[in-house]
């Protein structure tokens, strides 16, 4: 049996290769956009990619099955509930699939979805009893599949069948059980995902917080309370899967220059720079999005851009454009033009607008004097965490908006007035911060290092 797990950072998404070298075939769980790496994995060990299997449909990204299955003619497979649109196969509980001498059993393990499953993995070659399980967003190192991404109202329903899928069938495989989860430290799917990407049930029984004993209403009132706001894009995210994503094709650069890039721009297409801050500070184009090209951008751009818009990108170096499309495209925007190949010194050459400044960060001990300030410089303090977060603890007078629903309250912020955007560390305030600067607040501060930095310098806490 062969094994290979796939990791995105800053999204937390795995994926995984299973299969049999002596048969030569393989499966995909949980594939993303990216699908290549898959096709090079399984060349390098000499496998071809018969199936294609999804855990459940996924809401924090796009799935790659699709690209994936018109590129191996592989099948994609579904357990029965999903209400997948696309050509799939159905999966129920007890099915087996059969990869050479490795064997995938089925269990429906319900709770993240209605459609959730768990495979148990065999190689039959060594014993009858399951070496490992991909869990999916069943089980995860440290946590559980959050409930509420399907929907609030059917949040207390999936909690129910959460605890009898973990207590009533995965607990009751062996200790020995390696666990492979479909998500790590990052994802938006759990509460407080660990850092491991691996880990074995006997471990999980023990340290998990899930899975202390404990009734079954009180774990359902454990499991839907405290949650972190929702990915971004869930509902089209979650469309988009259950209709089947168009297939992405292979991603290669698209250099533009700025004549080419004026008609995007005209037909209302957004610039997103993602340069390090310190060279968009320096100069930049007016209106453009600023979000660094790092692990966080999938989770950022959906705050901040419309998913449909057109794109194009100002990238620092070229050889970044396949990293960042793809980025975008985990999270169902497709619509990128290319890059502006051309420098802002050209830009401006050209007598196009340039500008400089940004969003300004600002420590702790900077806000708590601007707060004591008796002129028009006094900010709001706007806490962009969860309700759960603010309640345990705030800068007073701050008002609450979590960034999942900062886009649609907006319009309860003045404009005119100086806002100091905070969240837990410095994360969340960033996305904020930048979607009011797209909004055309006057003055937006962005506070280094949040509520913990606050606190860690002994400044006042509500907790109101």
């Amino acid at each position: 049996m062969y094994i290979q797990q796939f990791f995105v950072d800053g999204l937390g998404c795995a994926s995984y290769l299973v299969g049999c070298e002596g048969a030569g075939v393989a499966a995909i769980v949980d594939p993303d956009r990216e699908v290549q790496k898959y096709l090079d994995a399984a060349q390098a060990h000499n496998l071809k990619i018969t199936h294609i299997i999804e855990t459940h449909l996924h809401a924090d990204h796009v799935s790659g099955n699709t690209d994936l299955a018109a590129r191996t003619g592989a099948a994609i497979y579904l357990h029965e509930q999903s209400g997948a649109e696309f050509p799939h196969k159905t999966l129920k509980e007890g099915d087996h699939l059969q990869l050479g001498n490795v064997r995938l059993d089925v269990l429906h393990t319900p709770g993240h979805t209605a459609e959730s499953i768990t495979l148990l993995v065999t190689d039959t070659m060594r014993a009858e009893e399951s070496w490992l399980a991909l869990t999916g967003d069943t089980l995860f190192v440290g946590d559980v599949g959050r409930p509420d991404l399907v929907g609030a109202d059917a949040a207390r329903q999936l909690a129910g069948q959460m605890y009898d899928s973990l207590f009533d069938k995965l607990l009751k495989q062996n200790d020995s059980l390696l666990i492979y989860p479909g998500h790590g430290a990052g994802s938006l799917c759990g509460k407080s995902i660990g850092a491991m990407r691996s880990t074995t049930l006997g471990f999980e029984r023990k340290y998990n917080a899930a899975l202390a004993p404990r009734a079954k209403t009180d774990f359902i009132r454990w499991d839907v309370e405290n949650l972190p706001e929702q990915p971004a894009n869930v509902k089209r995210i979650k469309d988009l899967n259950r209709r089947g994503p168009a297939p992405l094709g292979e991603v290669t650069p698209r250099p533009l220059t700025i004549q080419e890039t004026i008609p995007y721009f005209q037909r209302g297409a957004a610039l997103l720079d993602t340069r390090p801050k310190a060279d968009y500070v320096a100069k930049h184009v007016p209106g453009a999005v600023h979000l660094e090209a790092d692990d966080q951008l999938s989770n950022r751009v959906g705050f901040i851009l419309p998913p449909d818009v057109p794109i194009v990108l100002l990238l620092s170096d070229p050889s970044e454009f396949r990293r960042v499309a793809y980025s975008l495209a985990r999270v169902g925007y497709e619509n990128v033009a290319g890059y502006l190949a051309e420098s802002l010194d050209v830009w401006e050459a050209m007598g196009l607008p340039v500008t400089s400044g940004d969003i300004r960060d600002i420590e702790p001990l900077e806000l708590n004097a601007l707060l004591q300030s008796s002129n028009g410089d006094r900010p709001i303090v706007l806490d962009v965490r969860e309700p759960w977060e603010y309640r345990q603890g705030h800068v007073p007078d701050a008002v609450l908006i979590p960034l999942g629903e900062l886009s649609a309250r907006v319009g309860e912020l003045d404009t005119e007035r100086p806002v100091a955007v905070i969240c837990a560390s410095g994360s969340r305030s960033q996305s904020a911060a930048a979607f009011l600067g797209q909004k055309n607040f006057k003055t937006v501060y962005n506070v280094l290092g949040g509520t913990m930095g606050w606190m860690r310098s002994r400044l006042p806490v509500s907790k109101n």
